[in-house]
């Protein structure tokens, strides 16, 4: 995750950076969604911008660099390199709290908060329900592993029986 910064003009960049809309989910920033990793401004004033994709093939990525230029170009900067960084690997501990919010109000079931440690450190986390984003019942099922983009699945609430989105734990 990006870090606060004291510099007023690094903090200029990271904020137009952050304002992003990731393109497959509207509501969420990439701040929020915590693709963004770093902001840089050298002595030159040129900005250097790290993202992590959600995963290594991501189809949105083109825009989200494209969108990323556009907005720091925006606020002042002329020189705008925007860096893909594989390693480590995003995960859904990245989001912010009000980015699942965001998510869950949008009626995506976002993925549950943080771990603590690594998988290493204890059990693996299984979901056997997710709570419905619509009515907010725990009787839903998974219907299709992969739903309207690839960090989604597809459940159906046996409730409401309406379908909705869950976003993946990674």
């Amino acid at each position: 995750m990006v870090s606060v910064l004291a510099d007023p003009s690094t903090a200029r960049a990271t904020a137009a950076a952050g304002s992003v809309l990731d393109p497959e989910v509207p509501v969420l920033t990439i701040a929020d969604l915590g693709v963004l990793r770093d902001v840089t401004v050298d002595t030159d004033g040129c900005v250097t911008v790290t993202v992590t994709p959600t995963y290594s093939g991501c189809p949105a990525m083109d825009v989200i660099r494209r969108d990323v230029r556009q907005a720091v170009r925006a606020a002042g900067f002329d020189e705008v390199e925007v860096r893909t960084v594989l390693s480590p690997a995003w995960t859904t501990d990245w989001m912010t709290e009000q980015g699942r919010r965001a998510l869950d109000d949008y009626g995506i079931a976002p993925p549950p908060g943080p771990r603590s440690g690594t998988l290493s450190d204890g059990p693996v986390l299984v979901a056997l329900s997710v709570r419905c984003p619509q009515c907010r019942s725990m009787d839903t099922r998974e219907t299709s592993r992969f739903g309207s983009t690839p960090c989604k699945s597809l459940w159906v609430c046996n409730a409401c029986r309406e379908p909705f989105d869950h976003f993946k734990a990674l």
